[in-house]
């Protein structure tokens, strides 16, 4: 398995494929489109797998010293098994070796898998949006931890 830098035209094909069998509102493909353009502040990663050209994603912003991750996922059928473990931990990594002292997330506060990963990983809970999520209308909880 690797983790590597957004690097065609297919990945961000598959990257979109994982949005959409992963997300209520999955993010366009204008917005990364509209990100890619920005290499020095937001950084999409992809897991590599032997069967599968992306097998999970992870797509985050660096501002200053905070990162903060837009959106995780892995593909559904290999859930369960690691990977979005082994992802946040590269991610984790990448951001502090870009010189983050810090990193943040949102995640909604139903998502118990999601939780569960980001607390092992030692994601702490700093706050709540309210009615941050739609379809359904859910809070997020704001999530951090120290990247170094």
């Amino acid at each position: 398995m690797a983790v590597e830098r957004i690097s065609s035209d297919a990945d961000l094909d598959a990257i979109l494929a994982l949005e959409e069998a992963s997300f209520n509102n999955p993010t366009t493909r204008e917005w990364y489109e509209g990100e890619l353009k920005r290499p020095d502040v937001c950084f999409i990663y992809v897991l590599r797998a032997p069967a599968h050209r992306v097998a999970a994603f992870c797509a985050f912003w660096l501002i200053a010293e905070q990162a903060h991750i837009n959106n995780l996922a892995v593909l559904p059928e290999l859930r369960g098994q690691g990977l979005g473990t082994q992802l946040l931990a590269a991610i984790v990594d990448e951001a502090a070796h870009r010189g983050a002292s810090e990193v943040t997330l949102e995640v909604r506060e139903s998502n118990t898998a999601a939780l569960r990963l980001y607390a092992k990983a030692g994601f702490e809970r700093a706050g709540v949006r309210k009615n941050y999520y739609t379809s359904p209308v859910e809070d997020a909880f704001i999530l951090s931890r120290k990247s170094r």
